[in-house]
């Protein structure tokens, strides 16, 4: 988690190490460069901190593996849970990372070079030909697995004890961090507000629209909102992510949403709603 002062969430990406001193922050959907230079001049860091020529390509699912094993080779089936390799596809640089967006076996390919996208984008969807499969979104999957997506699910108003990332905020290491104080206070007092799951009681061919649905109560006044749904193919449901008060968020509680078109009820679940079959 990078948090801002007040313990908002600013961004929400995974770290790579590279070599002993080059990182990547893979983030969200945001910028963070700016706040991450004036960090490190803050603080009188002795880091070179730029926006480096990469672009990232996920490919998941069940045959992701033996995808990167035509692409790679076999060391790519040896490469464990959240770790990565330096490498080149005929000449083609790249990172190999062993994670992914989807919830299921997966892997995240970072071109290092942008002349050779077009190049590396016709290498996967021939690999992927041989094993019948090709290019697609992966919102859902992502919801089923309980994936927070930034700017979506996670704003710069949540802290991450509002989103159930509290897991992975340290509060007892003795070093200081942007934001400590606040979540220290946030733990100490509780929170108001909590992301939930929810499934909802509508048709999936309603649903064209990709803005944010607001959760009214009895008296008609909005007490949240969906923030992200999507129709599960494998659960034969339409499930999504719900901001509500902590009162509204027990599992098996009813809500009453409204779009522009229509109104539905949705009832919130346990999260995830599918196990993650990552690992």
């Amino acid at each position: 988690m990078l948090t801002g002062e007040d313990g908002g969430i600013l961004n929400d990406p995974i770290l790579l190490r590279l070599a002993e001193d080059c990182y990547w922050l893979s983030l969200g959907d945001n910028d963070i460069l700016l706040w991450a230079q004036g960090l490190a001049f803050g603080l009188n860091y002795d880091v070179h901190i730029s926006e480096p020529d990469v672009s990232p390509i996920q490919v998941q699912g069940p045959k992701s593996k033996d995808v990167m094993v035509t692409l790679f080779g076999d060391w790519v089936s040896e490469l464990p849970y959240y770790r990565l390799k330096v490498t080149e596809l005929n000449e083609i640089p790249v990172v190999v990372a062993r994670t992914g967006y989807g919830g299921e076996l997966g892997y995240e390919i970072y071109l290092r070079d942008s002349q050779y996208g077009d190049a590396l984008w016709d290498k996967i969807m021939a690999a992927g030909q041989d094993h019948d499969i090709g290019p697609g979104a992966s919102s859902p999957r992502r919801i089923e697995s309980g994936i927070l997506s930034y700017g979506a699910d996670i704003t710069r108003d949540d802290n991450p004890f509002h989103v159930g990332l509290g897991r992975l905020v340290n509060l007892n290491k003795t070093s200081d961090f942007i934001g400590k104080a606040a979540l220290l206070h946030a733990q100490d007092s509780g929170i108001d507000r909590k992301l939930v799951g929810v499934e909802i009681d509508i048709e999936p061919s309603r649903d064209i629209s990709t803005e944010r649905w607001p959760i009214l109560n009895d008296k008609e006044v909005q007490i949240g909102e969906v923030r992200s749904r999507g129709f599960s193919q494998r659960l034969r449901k339409y499930i999504g992510y719900a901001m509500l008060p902590m009162n509204q968020t027990q599992e098996g509680t009813k809500v009453r949403l409204v779009a522009k078109w229509a109104s539905a009820s949705a009832t919130v679940v346990a999260l995830p709603f599918i196990k993650s079959r990552a690992k």
